[in-house]
Order: C-alpha cells, then sequence, then structure tokens
C-alpha cells in the first residue's frame, strides 16, 4: 500500500485548533456553555461551519435538515445557607428535562443516598428536590433514579457524580444524556457543593430534633430550605441541521464520508470541537493541495451526537442516524467508508488504535504498520481493535450499510475525568497527538481513495461469530450446532477468497497510470462494489444486536448468557440459598434494576425498549432481542429471605419455566444464525 505523503505539508493544527476554541463562542448557557440539540447555540454554530465550509474552497455546501427534539438549557442556580448561616450560590448543571422556574423559588431539599426505591421509604418527596450521589458508570444511568423520583412526587432531582464520571476535581459537574421522559426534571450538584448542602442538612435535621420540630423533616432524612432558579426547556418536533460540503470524485459516484459532531456539553473542547476542527483541517489541506479525488470526499458536521430524541434508551447520535436513513437514505450503499473523529486532540493511552468494524480491521491493520507514529504522541504505537461499539456516529452510519471507523476514544482516564465535565477544555490539549492524528486520518481517507473496491474481509466476523458460540450452552439446551460450525467454516473459506480478489483487483487498479483506463477498469468492476456494501449491509442486519447495557453482541449472545445464570439461580434455590440466586439473577436482562427501584420504573425502561415506534429507537430498534421479567421473582426472594421462609417450590417452578423460554429462543437463534450464514456465503460465492 503505498501512502501518499504530499498533501501533509499543507496541514495546520493551528487552524483546527483555533476553529475549535472559537466554537465555544455560542453557548446555550452564558455561565457554564453547553450547544445542545435544536438549539439557537447549535444552530449558529452550524452556520457559522457552513461558511466556514465555503471560505475554505468545499463544493455544494448544504445544511440538511432533520426534526429531532430540541433541548435548551439557560440556567440552574441554587441558593442556601451554610451550617454558619453563610449564602451559598451554585451553578447546577442539567439533564434534557422540562423545568422552568421563572425565577428563584423556595423547596425543601431532601438528602437520600442513592435514590434506590429503598430510600424513600417513610420520607416524604412531594414537591421537594431530591438530592442524591451516583456512579453512572458503574452503577445505572441517570434516567432510573430520576424517574424514581418522579413516581414518588419530587419536583425534581439533583445528581452528584461520587465516581465514574468527572473525578479529575470535586467542582465537577456533569451531564449526560437522559435517556428518560421529559416530564421527570434533573440537574447535576458538584461534590464539593453537596458537601456544604450535605453539612448545612445535618445541622437542620440536628436543631429540628432538638426542637422538637422533626415533622417538618422527612423521618431522618437530612431536609434543607434551598431557592432553585432553573430554566430547561425541551421541545419536541424542532428541526436541526446537519453541515456537509463536498471534494467531487473523478472517477466515481462513491462516496467517502468524513465526520464529527458540532453539539457539545460544557466547552467541549476536546468532545467535539476538536473534532470536528480536524475535520475542517484535513478538508482544508486537500483543497489548498487541490487534490483531486477518485472518490466524492464528504465532510459532515454532524449535529445532535450527544442528544436528540426525548425518553429512548437510543436518544444520542441522532443527527448521523437521521442523515443517513432520513436526508440521505439514497447514501447507503454509495458509501465505502466512514471516517468518524471524537476527542483526537489528546492520548487516551499510551498506544493509539483506530476501532473499526470487523471487515476493515486486515486492511486497517496493514495501513496502521506503515506509519510512523511519534514516541512523543504515543510511545506504544497503534493498532487496531474492533468492533465499533455504540458510543459514536459511526455505529449509526454502519448500520446504514457504510463501514465506519473512529479514532479509539473510550478507554483511559480522560472518560472518568474530564468527560462531559466542565475540565474538558485546552487544557487537555496535546499538539503532538492532534499533528499525527491531522496526519494519520488524512492518509487514510487517501488510501481508502486509492482503491478501486472496498476492503471488506468478511471472514473476521465469521470467525468472531463461531468463536462466540459456546458448545457447553449448545449441548446443555440439545441444540445441534455442528451444521451451524460447519456452515460458517464454508462462509469464511468463501470469505477468504473473495477478499484476495478484492485485494488482487485492487493491487491491478493501483498500477493503472492514466485516468481513461482507470475509469474503464472502475466500471467493469462497479458492480461489484455495490454486491460488497449489499453484504456489507444484510450482515449488520443478521448479526448486530444490543445487549441492556448497549454493548455490541451476535444474536444468541443474550440467552447464552441467560440460561446458565437461571441455571445457577434453581440451583441455589434447590440448596435453599436464596443469596446466590439474587446474585445470578441481578445478571440476566435488565433485572438488576428490580433490585434497586419501583416496579414502575423498572417497567417504563423496559416497555420503551420493546414497545415504541422504529423511529424513536433509532439505531436501537429491534436489537435487544428476548425478554425475561424477573421483577416479581426478585422481590418474592427478598421478601422470603427477610422473613425466613425456605419454601422456595413455586419460585423454582417460575425459573424452571423460565428457562424453558430460554431454551426455546436459543434454538430460535441458532436456526436464524443457520439462514443468515447460508445467505451470507450464498452472496459472497456469487460476486
Amino acid at each position: 500500500m503505498r501512502i501518499d505523503e504530499s498533501y501533509v505539508s499543507y496541514l495546520d493544527v493551528k487552524y483546527s485548533y483555533n476553529l475549535a476554541k472559537k466554537m465555544e463562542q455560542e453557548r446555550t448557557n452564558p455561565v457554564l456553555g453547553y450547544r445542545t440539540a435544536g438549539s439557537p447555540a447549535e444552530y449558529a454554530t452550524g452556520e457559522m461551519l457552513r461558511r466556514e465550509m465555503e471560505e475554505i474552497g468545499l463544493q455544494d455546501v448544504s445544511k440538511d435538515a432533520f426534526t429531532l427534539d430540541g433541548w435548551e438549557f439557560k440556567k440552574a442556580v441554587l441558593k442556601f445557607h451554610d451550617q454558619d448561616g453563610v449564602q451559598q450560590i451554585c451553578q447546577m448543571g442539567a439533564y434534557q428535562t422540562n423545568f422552568v422556574s421563572e425565577g428563584f423559588q423556595e423547596y425543601s431539599i431532601v438528602y437520600l443516598g442513592k435514590g434506590r426505591s429503598v430510600d424513600y421509604e417513610g420520607v416524604d418527596v412531594k414537591g421537594k428536590l431530591v438530592l442524591v450521589e451516583m456512579n453512572q458508570r458503574d452503577e445505572w444511568w441517570i434516567s432510573f433514579p430520576v424517574y424514581q423520583a418522579y413516581v414518588r412526587g419530587a419536583a425534581a432531582l439533583v445528581a452528584v457524580q461520587i465516581q465514574g464520571y468527572g473525578e479529575a476535581e470535586d467542582t465537577a459537574l456533569n451531564a449526560q444524556d437522559i435517556a428518560g421522559p421529559e416530564y421527570a426534571p434533573a440537574f447535576s450538584m458538584s461534590q464539593s457543593d453537596a458537601r456544604i448542602l450535605k453539612d448545612a442538612m445535618k445541622v437542620d435535621l440536628k436543631n429540628a430534633k432538638k426542637k422538637n420540630t422533626g415533622l417538618e423533616h422527612s423521618g431522618d432524612a437530612p431536609e434543607l430550605k434551598v431557592w432553585l432558579d432553573a430554566d430547561s426547556r425541551v421541545e419536541r418536533d424542532k428541526v436541526s441541521y446537519n453541515i456537509v460540503g463536498k471534494i467531487p470524485g473523478e472517477e466515481t459516484d462513491s462516496m467517502i464520508i468524513v465526520s464529527a459532531h458540532y453539539d457539545s456539553y460544557f466547552e467541549g473542547f476536546q468532545d467535539d470541537n476538536a473534532a470536528v476542527g480536524m475535520m475542517m483541517g484535513i478538508a482544508r489541506a486537500l483543497v489548498l493541495g487541490k487534490y483531486r479525488p477518485r472518490h466524492t470526499l464528504v465532510f459532515c458536521a454532524m449535529a445532535a451526537e450527544e442528544w436528540g430524541v426525548i425518553d429512548s434508551k437510543y436518544d444520542w447520535s441522532t443527527g448521523a442516524y437521521r442523515q443517513v436513513f432520513t436526508v440521505h437514505p439514497e447514501w447507503q450503499g454509495h458509501v465505502v467508508a466512514n471516517l468518524n473523529f471524537e476527542l483526537p486532540a489528546h492520548a487516551h493511552q499510551s498506544q493509539d488504535a483506530v476501532r473499526s468494524t470487523y471487515e476493515y480491521a486486515d486492511f486497517l491493520q496493514h495501513f496502521v504498520r506503515e506509519l510512523d507514529v511519534p514516541a512523543e504522541a504515543y510511545p506504544d504505537g497503534m493498532t487496531v481493535v474492533f468492533p465499533i461499539e455504540t458510543w459514536s456516529d459511526d455505529f449509526s452510519m454502519a448500520i446504514a450499510g457504510i463501514p465506519s471507523m473512529v479514532n479509539e476514544f473510550s478507554s483511559g482516564r480522560f472518560m472518568q475525568d474530564y468527560y462531559h465535565s466542565q475540565y474538558d477544555n485546552e487544557k487537555r490539549y496535546q499538539e503532538s497527538v492532534y499533528q499525527f492524528h491531522h496526519e494519520c486520518y488524512l492518509k487514510l481517507a487517501l488510501a481508502f481513495d486509492k482503491l478501486l473496491l472496498p476492503p471488506l474481509n468478511f471472514s473476521a466476523v465469521l470467525r468472531a461469530l463461531r468463536s462466540s458460540i459456546d458448545s457447553g450452552i449448545c449441548k446443555m439446551t440439545g441444540v445441534e450446532d455442528e451444521m451451524l460450525l460447519s456452515l460458517l467454516d464454508d462462509g469464511v473459506e468463501a470469505a477468504d477468497e473473495l477478499y484476495q480478489r478484492i485485494r488482487d483487483l485492487n493491487e491491478d487498479y493501483e498500477e493503472l497510470r492514466t485516468k481513461e483506463e482507470r475509469i474503464n477498469f472502475r466500471r467493469r468492476y462497479s458492480s461489484m462494489e455495490e454486491k460488497l456494501l449489499r453484504i456489507f449491509r444484510k450482515e449488520q442486519d443478521y448479526f448486530v444486536r444490543l445487549n441492556w447495557h448497549d454493548e455490541v453482541i451476535f444474536p444468541q449472545e443474550t440467552m447464552q448468557k441467560n440460561i446458565p445464570l437461571t441455571q445457577a439461580a434453581i440451583d441455589a434455590l434447590r440448596n435453599g440459598k436464596i443469596n446466590e440466586a439474587l446474585t445470578a439473577l441481578y445478571q440476566v436482562d435488565n433485572n438488576r434494576y428490580a433490585f434497586q427501584f419501583d416496579e414502575e420504573v423498572y417497567n417504563h425502561f423496559t416497555e420503551y425498549i420493546l414497545n415504541q415506534p422504529e423511529d424513536r429507537l433509532m439505531w436501537g430498534a429491534g436489537r435487544i432481542m428476548h425478554y425475561e421479567n424477573l421483577y416479581q421473582v426478585v422481590h418474592e426472594l427478598k421478601e422470603k429471605l427477610e422473613h425466613g421462609d425456605t419454601d422456595l417450590s413455586e419460585i423454582i417452578v417460575q425459573l424452571e419455566e423460565s428457562q424453558c423460554r430460554q431454551k426455546a429462543c436459543y434454538l430460535e437463534d441458532i436456526h436464524y444464525l443457520h439462514r443468515s450464514v447460508e445467505k451470507m456465503t450464498r452472496m459472497m460465492k456469487e460476486i
């Protein structure tokens, strides 16, 4: 593979850095920042990027409109008197919910630990604010304690991240997508402000008890009078814009998309201003160098990546999903690669990585081996990881049939320390990393552009699927797996042969010296490109599923996990070990939430996945397969444990019935994979 170096000299990371900083000018909240979906700040930034695309010389610049749920967060300020009687004023972050106070309003605020259902026992929170502490990264998402507070009648929830996110400083605020309804309001508070508030609550509670006025408090729950001035508004069915500019291709209508998102929390320097700056910097370098691409290069600044649909588990990546499923569905089958950028001006590990779909891993591994990776940026070099994750826009691209990749950003301390906090700013900027990523991904875009055919190696995903099939579970359930494994071996062989043919044709094409020769050669194989992309799209439909934690899995893996867990629970109960059974059931589907929250909360966040229009589930629609509701089982077991009840026979029967359903689902999954692998292998052999 010959990597073109000549255009690197036109890169100017100072231009990209300055553009990233310029993006901070428009803000929804004048104190904290925020450039939220469908807000005036997002709109103004999109307009600026449109003008910038025109100024650097991109062609066919457009604002691609789409409908989303918008959010504008102007302020959230809390006032209270500390334990010494001194007034404290603290800025709070917010989530995508409705709360407009029209000036400071008086509330009582109650501290309720982690905000689980048990924390509300004997506590009246109607019309009050509820303060909770949580580890959103490792325990449960913000939506659960928020909706729990709503169900119990609270006016709003105030969340404090104690670990998981915003660990850089105790003054850090955090923001995430809400993944819940707009009518259950929520804000975020720093640890330092919460500490002062809690100390004041304890003093107030102690004084109330001395004066025998405990009825002013919710049992022994610390409570305090505070004043809140907040303006957070969600508006459904608003319009936002993806900003698109192009360098037209000279040989084919097929495209290569380079993308980054321009909405943000707080200042969002890394996430994702620097990424937009890098995308524009690469585009600018190619225009200055008068590069004439063979494919059309599309540069797309995506709106509404952080959030854009209310009350959906899959409420992020809205702009990207709408772009390829609603605005330009014709792009499907005509884009050979998506290079997506996230947080690219910081080294998340000592070794850099590009994260890609399975099918491009081989091509990318060859590519990175030829790169000169600067030791000051990445002392351990660069690698390739796969498959892609759901964290960023490249997932929406991939399920539309667009092979995608992203600079790896989800590992390392940045995500826990600075991500989605006010500490994501230029102080985390590392110029050597930014420079390298500019050069790396410019070269990668050119490497894809020089190809005749997309370098799709389907054997990678088939090998991964084969490895994921648990022969022990097949034996346990009586499922015959020999035929499927044999079909997968046949599919891997067909994929290897196809990939070798792709490589041979790409090498033949690379040897051609004239544009006319290349165009004629490309015409001969244009249908082959279409067929390859069609297989890739089908493969996404066949094999890409999600679990309840948004991790990418194969279709049979949910039941493969649930069946032994359910069996472990049954075995434990037969031996009278309720705690062991509960430990196993905690890991089945989303039943961990049955342990922590009211049934109404549990049901809401189950039903909105299983029974909601696909348009609001977007990239997650239909990707959770099967489901076991064990809420009643969990609570019956907890009650028996509490009262020392040893009659577990009825619950064992219920779990045996559940396992029978799971085994039937597993058989269905294996048969489904059997048919899918057959179809995919047939398509590969037909090319």
